[in-house]
């Protein structure tokens, strides 16, 4: 099941999600200091991709590093990558086949607003990322 929900996502909306993360990925790659960003928008581009049979984990090693990280990727690149969660998720709910779809959309937005500090782990081993 979770293929099929790929395979649909993949066409209806994940190919074009993640070139928005690619390009944000590249974008913030230019600069030194971008570099651990840009890695954050393609893992995150990668889960958005296929996002069905995964979730997010939040890391307690992660410490203020992090969240000062998510404050400048919120600034650089996160709100656009929300936004653009936000417009396919409601294009998608204007269907009903497309509403789980929408609404897998909504789920990735606090991703796509604070990625650092969080870690991507299949749904059957949520707690084996520590």
């Amino acid at each position: 099941m979770k293929t099929i929900l790929n395979v649909i996502w993949l066409v209806l909306s994940g190919f074009w999600l993640f070139l928005g993360y690619l390009a944000a990925g590249l974008l913030l790659c230019i600069t030194i200091i971008g570099i651990p960003f840009g890695i954050a928008a393609f893992r995150i581009g990668v889960y958005a991709l296929w996002p069905f049979g995964y979730t997010t984990v939040e890391r307690h090693d992660a410490g203020a590093p992090s969240c000062v990280g998510n404050v400048l990727w919120l600034v650089l690149a996160g709100w656009w990558l929300a936004l653009g969660h936000i417009v396919t998720g409601l294009l998608l709910c204007v269907t009903i086949i497309g509403i789980p779809f929408g609404v897998a959309n909504f789920k990735l937005i606090p991703v796509s607003l604070f990625p650092l500090g969080r870690e991507i782990v299949r749904t059957d081993e949520p707690f084996t990322a520590y």
